[in-house]
């Protein structure tokens, strides 16, 4: 006898929704994420992957930065983007876009978010909010060469993590200390990274 044909509507949709739980959590597909993870065990070449951002200056503090994909496992999958960056008025630009420094910041904060709501689904947590600010002050004399004893950066930044939903606060303090240690682009902004740039006079 085919006992969800015999279930009622609550009960069938109580089990639909304990098969989507498992499945899906926080927007994430918890069984392509942990067959990944499987296939990366199995391989550690599963996991290489390789990104690009092709720059192009298009006049005063105008850029376009064209992404065509990036390798993963060996292959190339192809993802056509370009994202448009300039500076506000009060640095010489239009407006028209989010500055360099905005974008740096958005990409470790979205670095993270998904790496939130990854781990979160993997331990169980229904996320019902999440929220992360990152802020610090940049002196313009370092960048403007006014006085060499300024940082051309950030001698700081600050976050503050909002989260909400049904994890305890010790999962979630565990949560948190996850994805600073595992956030690729939180250690890349954390860390320094050895960068190798050279110069094509053309």
């Amino acid at each position: 006898m085919n006992a969800t044909k015999n279930a009622t509507p609550v009960q069938n949709l109580d089990a639909h929704q304990r098969e989507s739980r498992q499945k899906y959590l926080n927007g994430i597909d918890l069984e392509q994420l942990r067959g990944a993870v499987e296939a990366i065990q199995q391989d550690p070449a599963n996991g290489m992957t390789h990104w690009q951002v092709r720059s192009q200056w298009v006049g005063g503090t105008r850029s376009d930065h064209h992404v065509d994909g990036f390798t993963i496992g060996g292959q190339f999958v192809r993802r056509p983007f370009t994202i448009h960056i300039d500076e506000p008025f009060e640095l010489t630009g239009s407006n028209k876009h989010p500055n360099p420094q905005e974008h740096l910041l958005a990409a470790m904060n979205a670095c993270m978010m998904v790496g939130y709501a990854a781990v979160a689904g993997l331990m169980g947590i229904t996320l019902t909010k999440l929220e992360v600010t990152t802020q610090g002050e940049i002196d313009l004399r370092g960048f403007l060469g006014l006085d060499g004893s300024v940082p051309n950066g950030y001698p700081k930044l600050e976050q503050t993590v909002r989260i909400a939903g049904d994890g305890t606060p010790e999962q979630f303090a565990q949560l948190h200390a996850t994805i600073k240690a595992t956030s690729p682009n939180f250690y890349n902004i954390t860390r320094a990274i050895e960068t190798d740039s050279r110069l094509i006079v053309e």
